[in-house]
């Protein structure tokens, strides 16, 4: 096994979520609730982002386990809307938490890895985002997450 690139160890301190992709929200709610009795942290829509999101945790979860993010679109050429269009609901990414987002992505460009933005955007719930191209990451989206101060209890946002 390879060791890991000291310049990036020091950043990466979780999973934070997997993103599954869904067409309708509500019904993946209601899905993930019945079916594994997960409960929703957090709604919010990200119109930046195109997405109508969810953030779902397992009972007794105190907010640091790794979550299911619910993304589904808010217009057909969002990246979701794109994703379902083509490869249909399903995983989308997988998100690590990390504790500078900027350090982590020049970390991860120093090894020649392709970010798809030249900075950090807004994600769930004010967190910095950025994500590493699938192709320099095994075909997969890797999210990279800064996360926000924490709040207290669940709530919805709409940005």
């Amino acid at each position: 096994m390879n060791a890991v690139d000291p310049a990036i160890r020091p950043f990466v301190t979780a999973i934070d979520h997997v993103g599954v992709a869904v067409p309708d929200l509500d019904e993946a709610i209601t899905y993930y609730r019945d079916t594994f009795g997960l409960a929703v942290a957090h709604v919010e829509v990200n119109d930046e982002q195109g997405v109508h999101e969810a953030m779902l945790r397992a009972p007794g979860d105190d907010g640091t386990g790794t979550a299911v993010q619910l993304l589904a679109p808010l217009r057909p050429d969002s990246a979701i809307g794109k994703f379902l269009g083509t490869k249909g609901p399903g995983l989308q990414q997988v998100a690590y938490r990390v504790t500078d987002v900027d350090a982590a992505a020049d970390a991860l460009r120093a090894r020649g890895l392709r970010l798809l933005y030249e900075s950090a955007k807004r994600g769930t719930a004010n967190s910095r985002v950025n994500f590493v191209h699938p192709r320099d990451a095994g075909g997969v989206l890797v999210e990279l997450v800064e996360p926000a101060a924490p709040a207290a209890g669940p709530h919805t946002v709409r940005k």
